[in-house]
């Protein structure tokens, strides 16, 4: 009886819960119309795509005089932002422009980069760099990541100096021509902000984006804006040994102590955490899911556990929003079939939780894989970034932005499980942003860094109106 008892009030404790859960009353907002040439934004997006701006680590493999072509273009391109807004320009191809406000105060930041990574131009469709536009498509490298960004800025702010717009306070474009190889352009420009002592009001950078299904339970588009992104490792994992013929091998050779140690990785993934962006999400968007996933959103202290053994099985993007992630990218071994290599390497690419830390990571892999034969080397590492505020004036700005050029979509906060120039800029600022002015398809975003990368041409000038919105309220 007294558990019988006990199941009812939990049952009820669950459903009001549940039925409370629900979106919140929202005045509505009346958004002022936006000028702009729209037909002059696509235009320049062409001319910058057609600049084989591809950065490589390697530099000998770079066209510089690419790069340069692009920046000598931009008095063309964006002549009254070349005029009223002075270029300052930083080692690692960083880019800044200031657009001097009508009074002192706290400057924002509009960012993007200009570089592109490589092309396999033998798998495209279309020639990667000749800007193609076919029935309303434009096709090229960069449409996407983030040439489309970095004009929507410019064409912005083309468009507001000539209708006579002066911001209230300055506004920084930074954007850098090495981002895809983590170069020093945004370091340096950050630096610069450092030394002179600037405090920044808000940053906006690349990273989420207007999207529809993907989300449980939740259809329509959704806007998501990163308030944090995850860390990088790049972990080797090899094993030395005396090496030798391969017909007689000892019971474990090189290769089959990694293979281990691969499956042990991927059989115990790292524990979950629900993290500030990720709550938060859950808080936003759980509101106007489908019944069952608002039972669970809004009782996770009970169900927290089938979220978790969900996520763990089926893995994808919710599963990397909740959790360091683990993929195994490369292995190399013996240059023979008949020889056991005297030394095997394999490398996984970790994506790091904001409550994981490069040392935590490492220290779980050595956990987990229990094999003092086997070292470890971090080849690369970044840490996850702080998390920035969404309780102030900059987020506000932003949503207002994003609502007023989608009208109609829900707008949260997310983790970005990418890594950006952005976080450079947490240093010196806690309102440190991450959104994409665009609404991709999820075609559109698995183009970006692999073949055929594309972009509607309503979604150009659509992020020009984007960036004059957020302006506008500077």
């Amino acid at each position: 009886m007294v558990i019988l008892y006990i199941l009812l009030v939990f049952a009820a404790v669950i459903l009001a819960r549940t039925l409370m859960f629900t979106p919140p009353k929202e005045e509505q907002k009346v958004f002022e119309e936006i000028e702009l040439d729209g037909a002059e934004s696509i235009r320049n997006l062409f001319t910058l795509v057609r600049c084989r701006t591809v950065s490589y680590s390697n530099p000998v493999l770079e066209e510089e005089a690419e790069f340069e072509k692009l920046i000598g273009l931009l008095p063309e391109l964006y002549p009254n932002v070349w005029k009223n807004c002075p270029l300052q320009r930083f080692e690692g191809r960083g880019l800044l422009f200031r657009w001097q406000g009508r009074t002192e105060g706290d400057p924002a930041v509009l960012m993007a980069h200009y570089d592109v990574v490589p092309v396999e131009e033998e798998n495209w469709q279309k020639p990667a760099f000749d800007a193609i536009a076919e029935d309303g498509v434009m096709w090229g490298r960069g449409t996407l990541d983030t040439k489309v960004t970095f004009n929507g800025i410019l064409s912005g702010a083309e468009n507001l100096i000539r209708q006579g717009f002066q911001p209230e306070h300055d506004i920084y474009f930074a954007f850098s021509g090495g981002e895809e190889i983590n170069g020093p352009g945004a370091e340096n420009i950050v630096r610069f902000f450092q030394e002179k002592g600037v405090n920044l009001r808000l940053v906006l950078d690349e990273g989420g984006a207007v999207v529809e299904d993907v989300f449980p339970g939740v259809k329509g588009p959704c806007a998501l804006i990163g308030i944090a992104e995850k860390g990088l490792l790049n972990l080797e994992y090899s094993v030395s040994g005396a090496g030798g013929h391969a017909s007689a091998p000892a019971p474990h050779t090189p290769v089959g102590k990694l293979a281990l140690a691969c499956a042990k990785v991927e059989a115990h993934p790292f524990k979950m955490h629900l993290t500030k962006p990720v709550l938060e999400m859950f808080n936003t968007l759980g509101r106007h899911s489908s019944f069952v996933y608002r039972m669970i959103f809004a009782n996770l202290w009970a169900f927290g556990w089938v979220l978790n053994l969900l996520t763990k099985k089926s893995g994808g993007e919710l599963n990397a929003l909740l959790r360091t992630t683990v993929a195994f990218t490369q292995m190399s071994g013996s240059k023979a079939p008949n020889v056991i290599p005297p030394k095997a390497s394999m490398v996984s690419n970790l994506r790091l939780n904001p409550a994981d830390s490069v040392k935590s990571a490492v220290d779980y892999i050595r956990k987990t894989i229990r094999d003092e034969d086997i070292r470890l080397t971090c080849l690369e590492a970044m840490e996850p970034s702080p998390i920035s505020r969404t309780d102030c004036e900059s987020w506000d700005i932003i949503c207002n932005a994003v609502s007023g050029t989608w009208k109609g979509c829900l707008v949260s906060p997310y983790l970005m499980v990418q890594c950006s120039d952005s976080r450079h800029y947490s240093s010196i600022s806690d309102r440190v942003y991450r959104f994409s002015a665009l609404e991709m398809t999820a075609e559109e975003r698995r183009s970006i860094h692999g073949n055929d990368e594309h972009i509607r041409l309503e979604c150009i000038p659509r992020a020009a109106e984007f960036f004059m919105r957020v302006m506008k309220q500077l």
